[in-house]
Parts: C-alpha cells; structure tokens; sequence
C-alpha cells in the first residue's frame, strides 16, 4: 500500500471510513464553491465518489486522501491523464497543508507514471488555488471562457503545466 509521509500529513488511498469526512467536505458550499460540480446533497452522492476513487486506488494508486491522524480533511492527486486536482475542507485552508501535500504527490506522480507533463486547471476567480498552483512551479499555459455551468452561472477557467524535471526524463 503506497503511503506518502510528510512533517504533519499522511497520504494514503480513500478508504470507506473516510465517507463522513469527505461528505463534510463535498457538501461544504465554500470548499464547492470553484469546482466543477454542485455541493453533495446527499451522502450516497459522496459514496459514489468514494467507490469510483477506491476502485481507482486499485488500479493506479495515483489520488491521494490527504490526512492528518487518519482523519481524511482533503485529497490531491492524479484525476485523469496527466491532469492533477486538490480539495481541502475549510477547516484546513491557510495553513500550507495544500504545499506540503503536494510537494510529496508531484515528485511520487513524476516518478510512478510517463507524463511528460502535469496539468491543471482552475477558475480565474479562485485565487488560492491558482497561487498555489504557481507557488508549486505551474505557468499558466491559456485561458478559456464559459468552460462549465453550476446552476446556471457560467465559470471560466485558467489552465496551467509543469514540465517534468529534465532530472527525470
């Protein structure tokens, strides 16, 4: 089982213990509030993200479940191709956990998988995450307009890359 370590976290695979505190988490209208989906109005639509993240685990354990104390407060990680995510519970926001997280899953995703790149991308508007993104390495590669629609409002969308180290290739 692949479990990644740093000074306060453990990053490990989702786990059914995990639901309660990830239905905190995707049902939270603030930690929602940028990503591409409307709040978990129910916990089965959360089940159903964590079955579809642990049949993943199985076959590429690639999305981390960001803990602390085991207690699931987020995750990060690998989502599709080379196209990586992160979501954090409000609780936790403004204290780098997001930085130390992903300092440990960008080296592991560069040297488990072939991508010549990691990308990501986030609304325009948010921007904690688009920091972030920069503060990791990122440049913003383009911008798109109206890329998805929550309730009728339309969001635009900021992409970004980071090469993989030539130390890597």
């Amino acid at each position: 089982m692949v479990v990644l370590t740093t000074p306060r976290l453990q990053l490990r695979g989702p786990v059914p213990r995990d639901l309660d505190a990830m239905f905190a988490t995707y049902s939270d209208p603030g930690a929602m509030k940028y990503w591409s989906t409307e709040p978990h109005a129910t916990a089965d639509i959360t089940q159903e993200l964590l079955d579809r993240r642990i049949a993943a685990w199985q076959v590429a354990p690639l999305n981390f479940q960001i803990t602390m104390g085991d207690q699931y407060i987020g995750n990060a990680g690998n989502f599709r191709h080379d196209e990586i995510g992160f979501m954090l519970h409000p609780d936790y926001w403004r204290q780098g956990i997001l930085t130390e997280a992903m300092g440990a899953i960008i080296p592991y995703l560069f040297a488990n998988t072939d991508h010549a790149r990691l990308t990501a991308d986030a609304d325009p508007e948010n921007h904690a995450s688009c920091g972030l993104l920069r503060s990791l390495g990122f440049a913003e590669t383009h911008r798109a307009r109206n890329t998805f629609c929550i309730n009728g409002v339309w969001s635009d969308s900021v992409y970004f890359a980071l090469p993989r180290p030539a130390t890597l290739r």
